[in-house]
């Protein structure tokens, strides 16, 4: 298992698909204020980095215990959504109409996703304020799991999906 720097040094992948512009103190707390909730400290370090974008080869999959619909142990985590509004494209500030459109619990943040699955801070234990779980959320099987306590031992837990087969499915369960 990493430790939380060592992964924040390498986390971004190439490109710009999915980057927000830079993050300021303004954003995070206009963000906070719409989403309702305290965002974890390490996911904002993360996000002050890169504003969201590809995730590095290197961090792309969390792994589980349990199968899931995506493969028999992990699920992927090629990007996470930043803070913003630009060119169209999606941000955690997009949580409220996702959650809604797919039919999560609330309180949420979505990280990451397609609809048909979802990577998100799970709020609903904790509260507003709380510290939140990081919870997968497969929505075309009616399913969760809990895969962290929190969101750096989410970022601590991460490997790369070339270790459970050439396309990172393991193989066995079809990819979304």
């Amino acid at each position: 298992m990493a430790r939380f720097d060592e992964v924040k040094a390498t986390f971004w992948g190439e490109g710009l698909y999915g980057v927000q512009p830079p993050l300021t103190d303004q954003a995070v707390q206009d963000a906070e204020v719409q989403l309702g909730v305290r965002l974890p400290s390490s996911l904002l370090e993360l996000l002050r980095g890169q504003n969201g974008g590809v995730v590095a080869a290197r961090w792309d999959a969390f792994p589980t215990d349990t199968p899931t619909s995506w493969s028999e142990g992990h699920v992927p985590l090629d990007m996470i959504m930043g803070i913003g509004r630009h060119n169209g494209q999606s941000s955690l500030l997009d949580t409220g109409y996702l959650v809604e459109e797919w039919g999560l619990p609330s309180p949420l943040v979505l990280l990451s996703g397609d609809g048909h699955c979802w990577i998100a801070l799970d709020y609903r234990v904790c509260g507003w304020q709380g510290e939140p779980s990081v919870t997968w959320f497969d929505t075309d099987m009616n399913s969760e799991l809990a895969l962290a306590a929190d969101f750096r031992a989410f970022v601590e837990g991460l490997t790369s999906a070339e270790g459970f087969g050439v396309d990172g499915s393991d193989g066995d369960l079809p990819a979304h």
